[in-house]
């Protein structure tokens, strides 16, 4: 049977893509970044086989969360969907120094995808925002602070992650799914799609045995692959982005 981690599982799209791939069959393992959380997780997709607990604003909580999902492993499929939005009026750096925005959506994600086994399938789920992100690989704090601009550049790194992730499995699908505008906490209110809406491609590239979805180093909209921002197809920034990524938590990439 298929074994998935789905990370920020607790609300919004992560909820709903575990308790669609429950109905599908799936072993779901679901994360909350406290005990609480994970409650609501487990509560929100019955028949889940179980959930994970860990904060992705340090290195420290992150290595304690990966060690709580590897317990729960091997995986087929990783479900990276954890994020932090751009509603910072200030950047807030983290026990690491770094600031949070990046390391919940860009460095927390690099390091569980070192410290756990390879799956045979990875869904990143990303955002069109990226395409007015700059490849700022050096993670540094934006100066001057823009929440927005913050967030967009963290989509960036995110696509440029996952492309590299791709290019060093080109035999698993390992791939970017921007949602759409989706009515979450993130999305708010105003947002164009409901939260079944923007499920449908994360879970279908999770699922399917359709030629898309059988492919890796793509950028996915509404089940179909689109262009990707200029970045993520760029070696050589992808390599300084894994090259900081390594001398901020001394991990490799498998």
């Amino acid at each position: 049977m298929t074994r998935v981690l789905v990370t920020g599982a607790a609300q919004g799209l992560g909820s709903e893509i575990a308790r669609r791939l429950v109905a599908h069959g799936y072993e779901v393992v679901v994360h909350g970044r406290d005990a609480a959380r994970t409650e609501v997780a487990l509560a929100a997709a019955p028949g889940a086989l179980g959930g994970v607990t860990g904060r992705l604003d340090s290195l420290a909580s992150t290595r304690l969360l990966a060690a709580d999902a590897r317990g729960r492993g091997p995986y087929d499929l990783i479900v990276h969907n954890a994020a932090l939005g751009p509603d910072q009026d200030r950047p807030v750096l983290t026990e690491d120094g770094i600031e949070r925005i990046t390391q919940v959506n860009v460095v927390a994600p690099y390091l569980l995808s070192a410290l756990l086994s390879v799956p045979r399938r990875i869904v990143f789920l990303g955002s069109d925002s990226a395409f007015s992100g700059r490849p700022r690989v050096d993670l540094g704090v934006l100066e001057p602070w823009d929440g927005e601009q913050a967030y967009a550049d963290s989509k960036l790194l995110l696509t440029m992650l996952a492309f590299e992730m791709a290019a060093r499995h080109t035999d698993r699908p390992i791939n970017v799914v921007h949602p759409g505008w989706v009515r979450t906490r993130m999305g708010g209110p105003r947002a164009a799609l409901p939260i079944s809406d923007g499920a449908d491609s994360p879970v279908w590239m999770a699922t399917s045995e359709e030629p898309v979805a059988r492919r890796g180093g793509q950028y996915i909209h509404h089940r179909r692959a689109e262009d990707a921002p200029p970045a993520a197809h760029d070696a050589a920034l992808r390599e300084a982005l894994i090259d900081r990524l390594i001398e901020l938590t001394g991990e490799h990439l498998h």
